[in-house]
């Protein structure tokens, strides 16, 4: 008969497995039902998070220690639970049988056994993970490669890359185009707290620290766009701090770079929404080349070739642009961004002309 001890610790360990099963439901359901993890209709690689897809070397290295690792606990899963069953089985108590069993106290060999073989598997597991180190975590650029600032804030990402096609970088946010099959060096810095860039089917997780410089490196192998995740808690939006690389081929890298590099668009149709721009306070906070010079918020010169709105919470079009201009808390509660109070009018003139941004 068990005891009550033992009935309340198995009935709490029921309702934790039934909690964390019903918590995990909901936020998968969430997941599904919002766009954060669409990459655009027909986009290759679209929603795949696993890091058992590697498309990049480093992923792959850190995949073949991922299966290393599970391969030995499962053997030691495998042994352990078979040596229990069949003493379960062969010793228990049989009818007829009374008193205790006769006991046994050490054993040199098994003793030996269960000393040698677990050295051994740390050895193994040991020189194994240093030399994946070695392979994932180089202390500098692979050649030709192609070299990306890469900065962190609360709660977006902020890319700056040299532009081959002008003087001066392309700055960008949130999602990165690379070419397909070359090196990319990525150098890591934070505007403000510890963020992690993580892109699980590229590279391994990289924080991203206060006053330090760090350093990642991956090369996507494979045309598509690749989703990850800021994987160290950073505040209250941390959970909508995603990432999007896409990798495509160099004529297309080319190609995104002119448009990058080229200046913003100028159209006279909306040029009260871009005085009524500058004349607010999103020209303090957002710089478009040639207008404005805000450092606070993300680059706009080229906001419309993006996919995504937020850092991926929402698709980037005209409605969604519209809901974030009138108050960005009500896709991204707990962002920096305040909501102006704009008129429907001033609300339509402004979406008008951060449109033209291609």
């Amino acid at each position: 008969m068990p005891s009550l001890h033992t009935s309340l610790e198995c009935a709490t360990r029921v309702a934790l497995v039934v909690l964390i099963a019903a918590s995990t439901a909901v936020a998968l359901g969430a997941t599904d039902a919002s766009p954060l993890c669409v990459p655009g209709a027909g986009a290759p690689n679209g929603g795949d998070l696993s890091m058992f897809h590697p498309a990049s070397p480093p992923a792959a290295e850190i995949r073949e220690v991922a299966w290393l690792v599970l391969g030995i606990c499962a053997g030691i899963l495998v042994i352990v639970e078979g040596a229990l069953i069949w003493s379960v089985c062969k010793y228990r108590r049989r009818a007829g049988v009374e008193g205790e069993p006769r006991q046994v106290f050490g054993s040199n060999p098994i003793e030996i056994a269960w000393t040698v073989i677990p050295i051994i598997i740390v050895f193994v597991l040991a020189l194994t993970t240093v030399r994946t180190i070695g392979e994932v975590q180089l202390t500098k650029p692979p050649e030709g490669a192609l070299e990306v600032d890469v900065i962190g804030h609360q709660w977006w990402w902020e890319y700056r890359l040299k532009n081959h096609h002008r003087e001066g970088s392309i700055v960008t946010a949130n999602e990165l185009v690379v070419p397909m099959g070359r090196p990319v060096w990525l150098r890591l810095e934070s505007a403000d707290v510890i963020h992690s860039w993580w892109v699980p089917r590229l590279n391994g997780k990289t924080d991203v620290i206060p006053g330090h410089t760090g350093a990642t490196w991956f090369r996507a192998d494979e045309q598509g766009t690749f989703l990850g995740q800021c994987a160290e808690y950073c505040g209250t939006q941390h959970a909508n701090m995603l990432l999007r690389v896409t990798a495509v081929d160099p004529q297309a890298f080319d190609a995104w770079c002119a448009v990058q590099g080229s200046a913003p668009v100028n159209d006279p149709s909306v040029a009260q929404g871009r005085d009524i721009f500058l004349g607010l306070a999103c020209a303090n906070c957002h710089a478009i080349d040639g207008l404005c010079d805000g450092a606070f918020g993300p680059n706009l010169t080229h906001l419309m070739t993006r996919e995504t709105l937020g850092a991926g919470v929402a698709p980037m079009d005209a409605r969604s642009l519209r809901a974030w201009v009138a108050d960005p808390q009500t896709l991204k509660p707990g962002c920096n961004m305040p909501s102006l109070k704009l008129d429907d009018s001033q609300l339509d003139h402004v979406v008008a002309f951060l449109t033209t941004l291609k």
